[in-house]
């Protein structure tokens, strides 16, 4: 009988700390989800397009520090403007690296919640052009775009 009650209590403390963890994963996404709203998505070939056309865009990587040994957006005709802040320090240090509010920003990240955000924190700093990488360098990489690592330039292939 003590063991049914214990094993009892001990499956009602795992369904209150599932139904936690689900609680903070919604939250998160529903934050996420509104930073994309508010702040413009771009598609990987839209930012292509961008570097095709010469168009003038400051690329901004929000990742850790260790997470850009992944790799960078790169494009093999262009010289691209790159500017590495985490997204834990955006607000502290945009200021010094990217002065002009005008400028076209495209934000990324790994795969695009930390990039909406940060898009979505420089709009409110007064950033009139911000924008995100939907799906960030993973989507890029799958599009068959560049990407610069500590190996070279390479780009996946479906072939």
């Amino acid at each position: 009988m003590k063991k049914t009650i214990a094993n009892c209590l001990f499956c009602a403390g795992l369904l209150f700390a599932s139904s936690s963890l689900f609680a903070e994963e919604d939250a998160k996404m529903a934050l996420i989800n509104e930073a994309k709203k508010e702040a413009r998505e771009i598609t990987p070939l839209e930012l292509k397009s961008m570097f095709e056309n010469e168009e003038s865009v400051v690329i901004l990587d929000v990742r850790e520090s260790e997470q850009r040994a992944e790799g960078y957006l790169f494009d093999d005709f262009v010289s691209v403007n790159t500017v590495s802040i985490t997204r834990g320090n955006l607000e502290w240090e945009v200021l010094s690296k990217i002065q002009d509010k005008n400028n076209t920003i495209v934000t990324y990240c790994r795969n695009g919640g930390r990039g909406a955000l940060a898009a979505q924190t420089l709009k409110r700093m007064g950033y009139k052009n911000a924008k995100n990488l939907k799906g960030g360098i993973q989507d890029w990489a799958k599009a068959g775009y560049s990407v610069k690592t500590g190996f070279g330039v390479t780009a996946l292939t479906t072939k």
